[in-house]
């Protein structure tokens, strides 16, 4: 074999996970389309991620949560969800425990960088950039990624983190569920004249969504979620029309508002695998679940299913089992989907309902808003969820936007 191990996908999911496998004794490639360069230094996206406590224990037990200025992480210590005009809202506050925050917002571009630094000083990784995968297959005796340069790698188990629209996975056989919202998010960062308070917003107004979740000192990042056939109208909207748009959706809460940088466009597309492993091989990351991003999870979710999976691995080498172990790999696939499916299926749920501008569609989300504020089991079922201190956790979603 020319390795034990081969990781198709170099993002955070792929290269956490062999982070996670440093100490396994396993010799790991690690293949990727972009450059060592883009994986190092990647560039601004527009992105801001809400993690949650588990994503940043596990951050944390890797080492590249130390690799990130405290400065760029930014606290949610509350939470408001707000439906079209109405004044009422749903909050949420942190816990009056030890609970330092609700959740924590980086960018995305720095959490890659730091996780990459992590990944980078492993010794028993090797990094294929600028390689591109043509096709994979995998028998009892081992499994084969085929390059398209035309070389091959054969290795024990593949592990695929290749994005939601995983070729690996459906060159493997295992099928998907996946759902095109016909929605775009567009994402910016904005300057704003009153303190945000590190509370984040979630306003569905009539036909389109805006999020606004609190970044260091006196900036926001902003989504603004609509139809496909509104995006490009909203990306080639002026600064200054923005910018009242914006302000006027929030209605002042944070006083005059001001674009910083670029708006970036992402068409929205969910996806979850039926299966999460096949002979000798295992998904993680994207390629086993894409999420809408309204419940803020879908990353959070990649970083746990490959802590979930390298458990998995590293107990049956530590039991003298084969690291591909199918009892090993049906633990995984049972944990991962015990608490994907809920989620994934609440998510889509959630985004219906407040997509939704027919009159019994807006009477039922009022309802659902006041019932989620007046009783409390439900709000503290919420509130756990959206914190996520736990691995496994099946509790229903909550309402913030990524």
């Amino acid at each position: 074999m020319d390795y034990d191990l081969a990781i198709i996908g170099a993002g955070p999911s792929g290269l956490s996970f062999a982070c996670s496998l440093h100490d396994s004794g396993l010799n790991i490639a690690v293949i990727e389309k972009q450059s060592r360069q883009l994986l190092a230094d990647p560039p601004i996206d527009g992105r801001d991620i809400a993690l949650t406590h588990l994503s940043r224990k596990l951050m944390q037990q890797q080492g590249s949560w130390q690799r990130i200025d405290s400065r760029h992480i930014s606290p949610i210590q509350r939470a408001e969800v707000i439906d079209g005009e109405s004044p009422y809202t749903l909050n949420f506050d942190t816990p009056s425990d030890d609970t330092d925050a609700l959740g924590f917002l980086i960018s995305n571009f720095r959490i890659r960088k730091a996780i990459f630094e992590e990944f980078d000083k492993l010794e028993n990784a090797t990094l294929m950039d600028a390689t591109e995968v043509s096709q994979v297959s995998s028998d009892d005796r081992g499994a084969t990624v085929s390059l398209a340069s035309g070389d091959s790698i054969r290795t024990s188990m593949i592990v695929a983190a290749d994005t939601r629209f995983s070729a690996s996975r459906r060159q493997m056989g295992i099928s998907s569920g996946l759902h095109d919202f016909g929605r775009t998010a567009i994402v910016c960062w904005m300057k704003h004249a009153l303190s945000h308070d590190q509370t984040a917003f979630e306003c569905f107004h009539y036909g389109r969504t805006l999020a606004v979740l609190p970044m260091p000192g006196d900036m926001s990042s902003i989504v603004v979620t609509a139809p496909t056939d509104q995006a490009e109208a909203i990306i080639d909207m002026k600064r200054a029309t923005f910018n009242q748009d914006i302000e006027k959706r929030l209605n002042g809460r944070l006083g005059a508002m001001q674009q910083k940088g670029k708006r970036y466009p992402y068409p929205l597309v969910g996806v979850h695998a039926n299966r999460f492993f096949a002979q000798r091989f295992a998904l993680i990351g994207d390629a086993a679940v894409g999420m809408h991003p309204v419940t803020a999870h879908g990353f959070n979710l990649g970083l746990s299913g490959q802590d979930l999976l390298a458990g998995e691995m590293s107990s049956s080498i530590s039991q003298g089992r084969d690291f591909w172990d199918p009892a090993g790999l049906s633990r995984y696939q049972q944990k991962h989907m015990l608490s994907t499916r809920p989620l994934y299926h609440g998510t889509n749920s959630i985004v219906s309902l407040f997509t939704n501008d027919s009159l019994p569609a807006t009477l039922l989300r009022k309802a659902a808003l006041r019932l989620s504020n007046n009783l409390p089991p439900v709000k503290w079922a919420i509130t756990q969820k959206l914190m996520a201190k736990n691995q496994v956790n099946s509790i229903l979603p909550t309402l913030l936007h990524r």
